[in-house]
């Protein structure tokens, strides 16, 4: 089964700011996304030459009222996978819960054994759906 690390998403209160500290680092911006059904903003940040190790900074825009102190600053490691509905099956038969099941094809949240949430990505155009993902329901949160 291939698998290949995507980045790691943290959500911020002031995204100027933060792009600001990122800067100080050496870090670019490489990506940004503006979602306005979603009132959302990810900005993919990278060192120069790593264009495929990105942060992603995830500003909400009508706020996170649970920051800082909710610890959802770090939100999840990303990873696309080859086949999301047998990685998914892979994980389930070895005592993983599936938090969030692949309904769409296209992505899926479980979490670590230390409570860290993971995010699958189907490398390429989503699956058709299928069961027993499609109908399975949300488990706990991601």
């Amino acid at each position: 089964m291939q698998i290949r690390y995507l980045h790691t998403m943290i959500r911020v209160l002031d995204l100027d700011r933060t792009m600001a500290f990122f800067g100080l680092l050496g870090l670019q911006e490489t990506r940004r996304i503006e979602s306005e059904q979603g009132r959302f903003t990810l900005v993919f940040m990278a060192p120069p030459g790593q264009p495929d190790c990105p942060v992603e900074l995830t500003f909400n825009w009508d706020g996170d009222e649970g920051l800082p102190s909710d610890s959802r600053h770090f939100g999840h490691l990303a990873y696309g996978v080859e086949n999301i509905h047998d990685m998914c099956a892979h994980l389930q038969a070895n005592g993983v819960t599936i938090n969030r099941p692949p309904r769409d094809g296209r992505m899926a949240f479980v979490r670590s054994p230390d409570n860290v949430s993971v995010e699958l990505l189907q490398i390429g155009a989503a699956l058709p759906p299928a069961e027993p993902w499609a109908s399975m329901p949300n488990t706990g949160h991601w």
